[in-house]
């Protein structure tokens, strides 16, 4: 297995060393323990988990993978749908020969995560489904869909996503500006195809929550504007195992922008056997 070179980047935000699968996906492995993997979304790297790696790593076995197309990993081909991506996630596991893993994702790697329990669900301990969308509305989807032809026309907008995931407060900047950078550093056309496949991929596994019977965060910010409390609340509602947290005064990248809490409510998940009280 190759390690990727180190960089650095944003204000004190150093990049992680990466290993590469013979498939071609990076990753960054560290910690002892249960194993917990870590997707991010479209547009990040796996660095963009780095307060749940320091965290988690004390009690587990963690794996943030750059998806496809992103920081270090190989793309897939274009026109990939949500699919491609689970079965790309299933792939990692069978290169790393992990039998069993707690998952959590964001945004698209929550969607993956989804897919993921759905696909392969002897595999997964528990799914933590952070920011991520379900069944959207016509307005949303149609919204969501110009913006993926928008970006296969004219390539990557940061200054759009950015006012969409964070507020003005000034706790956020420093997470603002760490993810400007992520979005600038990102390859264009590995984007377009994640984008594509994001945005059409709201209902692949949208019915799948009735029959998931590990226990199953959904997790969000409460000003997030299209992975939204109410999306939240409703898979939760269906999952035999699942419930609802939702962060109060933060949006879409409510890892980086309240990690304490968010740290606090997935240890809450990876203790838990039954649905909290």
């Amino acid at each position: 297995m190759q390690t990727v070179t180190s960089h650095t980047f944003g204000e004190g935000g150093a990049s992680l060393p990466r290993k590469t699968t013979a498939r071609g996906t990076a990753y960054f492995e560290a910690g002892d323990g249960e194993t917990l993997i870590l997707i991010h979304g479209v547009g990040m790297r796996l660095e963009a988990w780095a307060p749940q790696i320091e965290a988690f790593a004390k009690t587990h076995r963690v794996f943030a993978l750059d998806m496809p197309g992103h920081g270090a990993s190989e793309k897939i081909p274009a026109g990939s749908t949500v699919r491609d991506y689970v079965a790309w996630f299933g792939c990692f596991l069978e290169d790393l020969s992990i039998a069993r893993a707690s998952i959590a994702g964001h945004s698209m790697g929550a969607i993956i995560s989804g897919g993921a329990v759905a696909t392969f669900s002897d595999r997964i301990t528990r799914v933590a489904y952070l920011n991520g969308v379900y069944r959207r509305d016509a307005a949303a989807k149609a919204a969501v869909l110009a913006r993926a032809e928008a970006i296969r026309k004219n390539g990557v907008d940061a200054e759009g996503p950015l006012e969409r995931w964070f507020g003005e407060d000034p706790e956020s900047q420093r997470a603002r500006e760490l993810t400007r950078t992520w979005l600038e550093m990102v390859d264009p056309e590995g984007y377009a195809i994640a984008y594509a496949a994001f945005a059409g991929g709201d209902e692949i596994y949208a019915d799948c929550w009735p029959s998931v019977e590990c226990p199953a965060l959904f997790l969000t910010g409460s000003g997030d504007p299209n992975s939204t409390p109410e999306m939240a609340k409703q898979m939760a509602s269906v999952t035999p195992k699942g419930w609802a947290r939702i962060v109060d005064g933060h949006r879409h990248m409510v890892n980086l922008t309240a990690p304490e809490i968010v740290n606090a409510l997935m240890s809450e998940w990876l203790t838990s056997r039954e649905k909290p009280r």
